[in-house]
């Protein structure tokens, strides 16, 4: 049996990420891997779809997260002029991948099927509401990792 902790010293709730991350996997079954991020690049959860065997491995993985925020911290200089991205999307030959915003420190990455077609949709409509219904609860997490 696995205990799940509710939440460490510095306020963070993994049952809810853990949870979360549940939530987006069952938005749609193309939908490979989720992972919250902090705004310093590290993944403080995240969960594959059963039955799925990653391409990247876990230090890959945590690599790309981290790469991937650092750009999404270069985008956010173009806010004012531009607007706030709803989303980040990459187009690869063997996964879709997408970063989404959460709110200022927090982040969800997600890897879906290459055969999902519909992907704009699936972000729009089901994963952003996913992240609105729970932004309250990211709010009240203090990660200073």
């Amino acid at each position: 049996m696995v205990a799940i902790v509710k939440s460490d010293r510095l306020g963070i709730d993994y049952e809810f990420l853990h949870q979360f991350c549940l939530y987006v996997l069952a938005t749609a079954k193309s939908v490979r891997w989720a992972g919250v991020v902090n705004k310093n690049g590290i993944i403080i959860a995240q969960h594959t779809r059963e039955g799925m065997k990653l391409l990247l491995t876990e230090e890959e993985n945590e690599e790309y997260a981290a790469s991937a925020i650092a750009r999404q911290k270069t985008r956010g200089r173009y806010d004012s002029k531009i607007g706030k991205m709803r989303y980040a999307f990459g187009r690869y030959e063997k996964l879709h991948r997408a970063t989404i915003p959460i709110n200022e420190n927090h982040y969800l990455l997600v890897t879906i099927d290459v055969e999902e077609r519909n992907f704009d949709a699936l972000i729009i409509d089901r994963m952003i509401p996913l992240i609105e219904k729970h932004r309250s609860r990211f709010v009240t997490m203090n990660d200073s990792i």
